[in-house]
């Protein structure tokens, strides 16, 4: 029988560090210790984790959260939805997505030129804001002539304004909304 395979995040930003855990919350063996707020690179999953003791934080850091050993995250408490971010984590959130899309150019080049429609009336190139049906089939045709080759190659081709900024806004709107169709996240 077929399984799917669980998929782990290798890599996160730092979002916010609570050095004495969220506040509110109940005191537990990990709030003693406090919590960090992450978002993965690959899935763009939210997470919170426990710090090692002596590590130290910046807001943005990229740090190892993957399987094996951690050198500055003990354990991950596991996936938190956007509503259980701090509003210090919220205010990160677009600046480290914008960073990740500009770090992983290749993977959003790559859905730019092979993005299929969802359904008869819709492609998934619409979802990204500021694509419309007219720029969609703009880029459809562009990228049957020749593949987008990087995001400046978008912007002087398709006329697309700020690629990175567009897709963090989709990107953004995945993890903040409810929405029919994920692109980018997984939903939590």
């Amino acid at each position: 029988m077929y399984r799917e395979q669980k998929k782990y995040e290798e890599y996160a930003y730092v979002l916010d560090y609570l050095p004495h855990g969220r506040p509110g919350a109940p005191r537990s063996s990990h709030s003693a210790t406090g919590v960090i707020q992450l978002i993965g690179e690959d899935y763009f999953t939210l997470l919170e984790a426990t710090p090692r003791r002596d590590a130290e934080y910046n807001i943005r850091d990229r740090i190892f959260v993957g399987k094996g050993d951690r050198a500055l995250v003990g354990h991950i408490l596991g996936r938190v939805n956007y509503d259980e971010l701090t509003s210090a984590a919220k205010a990160e959130l677009l600046f480290v997505i914008e960073e990740i899309v500009k770090n992983k150019e290749k993977r959003f080049v790559e859905f730019v030129n092979n993005s299929q429609p969802l359904t008869p009336r819709m492609h998934s190139l619409e979802l990204i804001p500021g694509i419309g049906k007219r720029l969609m089939f703009q880029i459809i045709d562009l990228r049957e002539r020749y593949p987008f080759e990087s995001f400046d190659d978008l912007k002087e081709r398709a006329n697309l304004t700020d690629p990175v900024k567009l897709i963090s806004r989709r990107v953004l709107k995945e993890l903040s909304e409810e929405e029919k169709y994920y692109i980018f996240t997984r939903p939590a």
